[in-house]
């Protein structure tokens, strides 16, 4: 697979790893009372687990630690966004990663959510913050869609851009943000690549996203965010 941007001091590529992410925005559906219940939760909770054994990451968190804490887990962002459930999963391969949504949605998560799925190849390798293991209860999650002044730009013009951007990501380790490499969206999505992170509190991805303002990084890009609390899943199918 070629890299959409080269390697950098702060991102290495993940080499020959078929590990997929699957992406869900998830909006939950209106009157589901007679249709979703103790049952389905258990359904889907079953399902989990299946996913969990066959070798899926359930969760940012895992990505960095799969050994420590693979409960699957996801954002609460309905205070603030369009949608109500934000989250990330890696699956071992691409079939996997599509076949495992609609066990999913077969076992009763398409009663409760209406649903958009993104999936991709993993591109970078994690990359931790510098605060170590401490809790980081907050995530964020970043599309990206390269624009026409990318498009038009030379090799030479993106690789002066990937070094600046690599200043504000420099940046983004320095305020104990973990960062879970990259995946790549491009080969079924508009969007090009998804950035997800653990941080320690919202004002510190606003003080990290300001970096990125501040070295130009949206203007070869157009981006869409999330922010949320990280929560169980299991609490957020049951709310």
């Amino acid at each position: 697979m070629t890299l959409l941007t080269g390697e950098t001091d702060v991102f290495s590529s993940a080499g020959t790893s078929k590990r997929c992410v699957v992406m869900f925005l998830a909006k939950r559906e209106g009157g589901v009372s007679d249709i979703f219940g103790a049952k389905e939760q258990a359904a889907i909770a079953a399902v989990l687990d299946e996913l969990k054994k066959e070798g899926w990451l359930l969760s940012i968190r895992s990505m960095f630690d799969p050994a420590a804490n693979n409960q699957a887990a996801a954002l609460d962002t309905g205070f603030t966004h369009s949608v109500d459930v934000a989250g990330v999963f890696e699956a071992p391969t691409i079939s996997a990663a599509i076949e495992g949504t609609v066990r999913l949605e077969r076992a009763g998560w398409a009663r409760l959510f209406a649903t958009e799925w993104l999936i991709g190849p993993r591109e970078f390798a994690p990359v931790k913050g510098t605060g170590g293991e401490i809790e980081r209860p907050w995530g964020f999650l970043a599309l990206w869609e390269w624009n026409d002044a990318w498009s038009a730009a030379t090799p030479e013009q993106r690789a002066e851009y990937d070094l600046e951007c690599d200043i504000a990501f420099k940046g983004d380790l320095a305020l104990d943000i973990n960062i879970a490499g990259r995946h790549r969206l491009d080969w079924a999505h508009g969007w090009h690549h998804l950035g997800a992170w653990e941080a320690v509190s919202p004002e510190a991805i606003d003080q990290a996203i300001t970096g990125h303002e501040d070295v130009a990084d949206f203007i070869f890009t157009t981006s869409r965010h999330f922010m949320g609390r990280v929560r169980p899943l299991h609490e957020l199918i049951a709310a």
